[in-house]
């Protein structure tokens, strides 16, 4: 998988005080990758942009768990 380019972020729900973090690359044709800013070598998953969508429109619905 060619992540040339990719522009990542960090997810606007992870906090501030070192806990889990989300990074999120969403400027790539045809693809979504996400990853953990705490081990960043440590794999990326990669979504469809319809896949990742349905995901955050249910994580949405769902709202925070633990």
């Amino acid at each position: 998988m060619d992540m040339t380019g990719a522009q990542w972020r960090k997810s606007t729900k992870s906090g501030n005080n070192g806990g889990s973090c989300v990074e999120i690359a969403d400027n790539l044709a045809d693809i979504v990758l996400v990853r953990d800013t705490k081990d960043r070598e440590g794999g990326t998953l990669a979504f469809s942009p319809a896949s990742w969508a349905g995901f955050v429109g249910f994580a949405k619905v769902i709202g925070p768990v633990g």
